[in-house]
């Protein structure tokens, strides 16, 4: 779950951070622009504050011995590395006055630590019993204050300032006498600024807002009027900003706890979001409409602005410099759980009404839907999604039926970009008219969930479907006769991981799965129709995971559990090579897939890397790391520019390739439209770590821990 000490906001520019998997996305919501710090250990940030000139950036990880890094955020390099956590760190703040860092250990580390961070030392340190959920500095930076379950705690900093010694001493701190709220869980903090610095202001889960006096004291409360489910506290001098569940943040007075306002309630759960194309669209709910709960809030107080992150994983920016007339300055969505499967769409018609085109990708979800984006403006021909400003513009989201959280398992494209298929957890097969977004078929195609999803190529004068699941069958089905059931093939013995069309004159079908056998099949015309009949059988001693086909469809690349990519003849159904696909030693490749041209191949390891390989040589190319979580799938954009990659951690990624592989690509890709015979490219590429391009979907905010 998103924790509020995982958003920020620069108190000078403006700027808001939040962690998506091990990156750090600072968004410019004025200019609508990301910017990014990647976390080099690859552990899952997650905790973050702006130092208070805003030229640094504090952030805490997870995993085994996680470190504290303060961040350069001009240069958005690692300036400071300070570790003694043993496990991780939940929360992280600078002092106001800059000198001292405070890192929060999680339940199981239980220390807290006051780092003077410029010499890389503790210089007070004590334990916690307690599950710390929030921590915040007073104004003139002399004590903290830490909150939990029935945890308000008070610790002192004086004696530090005079401790000359090179051991930390311990951390002096005083419990808040909570009186009849002491069997109270306590989300956040706040300290008061102004004529409030004496003051603290908690948040309780059930609703409370509490201020604490000098000496400690439970001085007084206010009912926020919410559900009891969490919540989160943001205030300046003027003003105290309360997220709460259902959508709700109100403000209050922090002179007197008088309530102000209550901002804009977000987007409904379950509505058509890309329906909205004016703001007055977000206020035309239904009386019984829920709203996803408010999970973090941070204020700017330059322009007061006030930040939310919702459950859903929204992201909304509103202007309060008026609390009697706040307006939408930014907001985004995106995908609240695993993102499973990913499809680049390489050709569209222009007669197709929704917009798609080659530019476009989509993404399927746990979530129950299935998203498209583009990655540049197509704002200006048609009609913009107000709730998605990133530039990575979400235009679609198809929403299927929420009455059981199946999750779009695997999606895939026809090659006319008419129609979209989509199997879910459950086996069942749905196709949508991609002009319409009307379902024009839903099946329980499987037992199991379907894992694969493969459209034939035109060019061999057949539209067939191939589906394959768990349940260790593949239907081929006919795209042209309202997707009838050709054949059903079901010589795996175990699940079928991967299904794929090869032929350019004649259809051929491969298909590979856990049974660790690999299947070719040519289609055959008979009285009855096609029917595809076996013509090779390969057994590896390894499981095989994914595969795809290149360009040219003589070879297949087979990604296994030995970390090794297979290339496998078509036409022979013999192993033509075989080289590693990840430079670690631990792992499995989970996914294979060939660029355009078929110059190169990308892999993805269970150890959540992504990595590039000559697909001729096996010369590695590129490393790139980010996910949290394993990757669940990657694409090359038809125009061989970027690589975008999905994960479990919720998250999308879209890497710019280097110049060298763009070009290699793009000429090789000439070479074979003019001559399908055309060699291989030699190259001598130097290894390179690709950094994500200025659009990492920050998707993972939300979901901390998400399996």
């Amino acid at each position: 779950m998103f924790k509020q000490c995982a958003l920020a906001c620069d108190p000078r520019s403006g700027l808001v951070a939040y962690p998506a998997g091990c990156v750090v996305v600072l968004l410019n919501p004025k200019k609508n622009r990301q910017h990014h710090i990647i976390n080099t250990s690859r552990k899952t940030i997650t905790a973050l504050s702006f130092s208070p000139d805003g030229k640094h950036l504090v952030t805490g990880e997870s995993g085994h011995l996680p470190a504290v890094r303060v961040w350069d955020v001009a240069e958005r390099k690692q300036v400071a590395e300070l570790q003694k956590h043993k496990y991780g760190v939940s929360c992280v703040a600078f002092s106001p006055n800059g000198k001292y860092i405070v890192s929060v250990g999680n339940q199981h580390d239980m220390m807290v630590n006051v780092w003077a961070w410029k010499k890389d030392v503790i210089v007070a340190a004590n334990k916690v019993s307690s599950k710390v959920k929030g921590v915040s500095f007073s104004e003139d930076s002399s004590y903290f204050v830490t909150v939990g379950n029935r945890h308000v705690k008070f610790w002192y900093l004086d004696h530090c300032k005079a401790n000359k010694a090179s051991a930390p001493v311990p951390l002096l701190g005083r419990s808040g006498l909570l009186g009849e709220l002491r069997n109270n869980f306590f989300c956040d903090v706040a300290c008061g600024r102004g004529s409030k610095s004496d003051s603290t202001f908690c948040i309780t889960s059930s609703g409370l807002l509490c201020e604490f006096n000098s000496k400690r004291m439970l001085d007084k409360w206010v009912d926020l009027r919410v559900s009891e489910r969490g919540g989160s506290l943001s205030l300046s001098e003027h003003m105290i900003f309360c997220g709460c569940a259902d959508g709700t943040v109100r403000a209050f007075r922090p002179a007197d706890l008088h309530f102000v306002c209550t901002l804009p309630w977000p987007h409904p759960l379950g509505s058509d979001v890309s329906s909205m194309t004016e703001a007055s669209h977000l206020f035309n709910a239904t009386a019984d409409a829920r709203y996803p709960d408010t999970v973090a809030v941070t204020y700017d107080p330059v322009s007061c602005r006030l930040s939310c992150v919702y459950n859903d994983h929204s992201l909304y920016v509103w202007d309060v410099r008026d609390v009697q007339r706040v307006g939408k300055v930014h907001s985004a969505l995106f995908h609240p759980a695993c993102v499973w499967d990913l499809e680049v769409n390489a050709y569209v018609p222009e007669e197709v009404a929704s917009g798609l085109s080659s530019g476009a990708f989509l993404t399927s979800s746990a979530d129950n839907t299935v998203r498209v984006w583009r990655m540049d403006d197509w704002t200006q021909t048609h009609s913009p999604n107000i709730l998605s400003q990133v530039r990575l513009t979400s235009k679609i989201r198809i929403l299927f039926s929420s009455e059981t959280r199946t999750g779009i398992r695997t999606i895939c494209v026809s090659p006319d970009g008419k129609h979209l298929a989509s199997g879910d957890r459950n086996g069942m097969l749905r196709v949508h008219d991609l002009s319409s977004m009307k379902e024009i078929l839903k099946v329980e195609a499987h037992d199991a969930e379907i894992l694969s999803l493969k459209y034939s190529k035109p060019e061999t004068g057949l539209k067939l479907l191939a589906t394959a699941s768990r349940d260790r069958l593949i239907h081929v089905l006919d795209a042209e006769d309202d997707y009838s059931l050709v054949q059903t093939l079901d010589e795996h013995s175990s699940s079928i991981t991967a299904v794929r069309f090869a032929g350019e004159t004649l259809e051929k079908m491969i298909s590979c799965g856990a049974d660790k056998s690999i299947y070719f099949r040519t289609a055959h015309k008979t009285d009855k129709g096609t029917e595809f009949r076996r013509s090779h059988h390969m057994v590896r001693k390894t499981t095989l995971y994914d595969m795809d086909v290149d360009a040219t469809c003589k070879y297949a690349a087979v990604g296994c559990q030995d970390r090794c990519i297979r290339i496998f003849n078509i036409s022979s159904g013999k192993q033509k090579k075989l080289y590693k696909g990840s430079l670690s030693e631990d792992g499995s490749l989970l996914r294979v897939q060939i660029d355009p041209s078929g110059q190169y191949v990308a892999t993805s390891c269970s150890d959540k890397t992504i990595s590039i390989f000559d697909f001729y040589t096996g010369e590695c190319v590129a490393t790139m790391f980010g996910h949290s979580e394993i990757v669940t799938g990657i694409k090359f954009t038809s125009d061989c520019r970027h690589l975008i990659s999905v994960s479990g951690d919720s998250c999308i990624f879209v890497w710019r390739l280097s110049p060298e592989l763009t070009i290699t690509m793009r000429e090789r890709l000439h070479r074979l439209r003019e001559n399908p015979n055309t060699p291989p490219s030699k190259t001598s590429t130097p290894m390179i770590k690709s950094p994500p391009q200025a659009n990492v979907f920050p998707s993972r905010i939300m979901t901390w821990q998400h399996r």
